[in-house]
């Protein structure tokens, strides 16, 4: 299933993530993978985003203007050639291949992608025991015809 707007949504911005959460939200596959639970964010270029998830659904995506991201349990933050390599890599096999899932990207990184900047490991743990479900939400843009501004 395609992005029928016509459109091609821009990565980063809220339209790409709005694009993507209106794929995931009816997608029976995200559900059985279970519940997910958690407030995350994503630094992508310049720009930072908000994504709240509640049980089967991702309820909420916002842009934050500049500044820190608020108090989020974690964040994903990759080089603006990750992000595109990552999605594109996704785009041309309906899903991430081994080396570029986000575990293999935080595992080969040396500071690893996914980051907590209050220290709380229960929280950033999050992103670990999520990880499937968040795996299968980036996997849904496969659906999007996207193109990239950073």
């Amino acid at each position: 299933m395609s992005t029928t707007t016509g459109e091609s949504p821009l990565f980063p911005s809220v339209q790409w993530f709005e694009a993507l959460r209106a794929l995931v939200n009816n997608d029976a596959e995200f559900r059985r993978i279970g519940t997910v639970d958690t407030v995350m964010g994503v630094n992508a270029g310049s720009r930072k985003f908000v994504l709240t998830f509640e049980a089967f659904e991702c309820t909420a995506i916002d842009e934050i203007a500049s500044g820190d991201l608020p108090d989020v349990d974690f964040y994903l933050e990759m080089p603006d050639s990750g992000w595109q390599e990552m999605l594109e890599n996704i785009k041309e096999h309906g899903g991430a291949d081994l080396t570029h899932t986000l575990n293999t990207l935080d595992l080969m990184s040396a500071d690893g992608i996914a980051k907590n900047d209050d220290g709380d490991q229960l929280r950033l743990d999050l992103f670990f025991r999520l990880n499937h479900s968040i795996q299968h939400f980036f996997n849904t843009s496969s659906n999007l015809d996207t193109k990239f501004q950073f």
